[in-house]
């Protein structure tokens, strides 16, 4: 995207306001952290039911059904907050490769989410079968690889500095 639409979206009313407040950011990358946890956590409790590791003596329908509805709240308050905190500083995190990583890896997510989508749909199939079967357990640790990589590039999001970006005080010791 050229540069100019970039920071044409960030210097939009909206935008600015989330951006120069002392209170909305703070509370949207809160509630932000917030559905990262919600909606994690629930993915790891899935992931490691379909992997053996984890609530064996529950079916895996009873898991992965019970689960959802908290996964797409998660999930719903982690994407909204997202985006209205990349749209607030586009132009700062539009060059950062970290974002660039993350966004590719949600790209994966969405293959993977095509790919399997019969492990997560027909999950009473798994509560017959006398062993969770290898397509599942792939989807699962493909799944919990793929959900601590957007975690692990979200965050040196943050950790990126630019070439040439003045150099701290702190550092130069």
């Amino acid at each position: 995207m050229p540069p100019e639409f970039i920071q044409a979206l960030q210097n939009m009313s909206l935008a600015t306001a989330i951006r120069e407040s002392a209170l909305v950011f703070p509370v949207i990358l809160s509630l932000h952290l917030t559905g990262m946890g919600l909606f994690g956590g629930m993915i790891l409790m899935t992931d490691l039911r379909l992997l053996g590791i984890a609530l064996t003596k529950h079916p895996v329908s009873d898991i992965v059904n019970g689960l959802r509805p908290w996964k797409h709240l998660g999930l719903t308050l982690t994407a909204g907050c997202g985006i209205l905190l990349l749209w607030s500083k586009a132009a700062i995190y539009y060059p950062n490769p970290y974002l660039h990583i993350k966004l590719a890896l949600f790209v994966l997510i969405i293959i993977h989410a095509i790919v399997f989508r019969g492990v997560y749909r027909n999950v009473t199939d798994l509560d017959r079968s006398a062993v969770i079967p290898g397509r599942a357990k792939l989807a699962a640790a493909l799944s919990l690889v793929l959900w601590l990589s957007v975690l692990t590039a979200g965050r040196w999001i943050g950790y990126w500095e630019p070439k040439g970006a003045p150099v701290n005080a702190a550092q130069v010791n």
